[in-house]
């Protein structure tokens, strides 16, 4: 039985002009995932990253960790959902608040909720449909490659991680209003695949950030 690891990327700059890249916490972050997935003794046959720089980042921090030299192989189907987008059709083009980050998530979850319903006829560049197929068609392409016993790591988004979390529990839409919500950054999300198919075995582990290291814990 082969195991998928969904890292969510590091704390990235919210609220500056540049949000796509990671804050020194992020790459501390980035550096605890590093080491509990060397205490824990994995090894991957194949690693995954989305296009954007603030998951690129996290990549190269954790399998440097690892002492993996091989990047990532990227593939932007990992990357998240566009807020941009989706708060310029349906939050009136809200900007990122670093003073205010909770009126910015309420306007988020509200824009997200209205995509989700919009189903097809959004109009934004990517639906909702699309969205679910591709991070589904991405899953399902790197469970594919996988031999018994061998393992993945994939550097995405929170997002990305709580759509496909619930969809295997049966509802990705949930999965994006619920479980999206609170995963945190440098969270590990494992899923193993079978011969029954992908399950989802363990959303948003993050004892590393537990204890002497409790103030690395952040969600945005």
């Amino acid at each position: 039985m082969g195991a998928i690891y969904l890292i969510r990327h590091g704390q990235a700059t919210f609220g500056e002009a540049d949000y796509d890249r990671l804050s020194p916490l992020g790459i501390e972050q980035g550096a605890m995932v590093g080491a509990e997935l060397l205490r824990r003794d994995v090894r991957f046959t194949e690693a995954r990253s989305g296009s954007l720089v603030r998951q690129r980042k996290t990549a190269e921090t954790v399998l440097d960790w690892l002492g993996v030299k091989t990047p990532a192989d990227e593939d932007p189907r990992w990357n998240e959902y566009d807020p941009i987008d989706i708060v310029g059709q349906y939050g009136g083009g809200a900007p990122q608040d670093a003073g205010d980050p909770r009126g910015y998530q309420a306007v988020l979850d509200n824009a997200l909720d209205q995509w989700i319903e919009a189903g097809d006829d959004s109009p934004c560049a990517q639906t909702w449909p699309m969205f679910v197929d591709r991070v589904r068609g991405a899953l399902a392409d790197l469970v594919s490659l996988l031999g018994k016993g061998e393992n993945a790591v994939v550097f995405t988004s929170g997002g990305v991680i709580g759509t496909l979390a619930g969809h295997l529990l049966g509802s990705p839409e949930a999965g994006l209003r619920k479980l999206h919500q609170v995963t945190v950054n440098g969270g590990i999300t494992k899923l193993v695949s079978g011969r029954s198919g992908v399950s989802l075995v363990s959303f948003n582990e993050h004892s590393h950030f537990d204890g002497r290291t409790s103030r690395m814990l952040t969600y945005r």
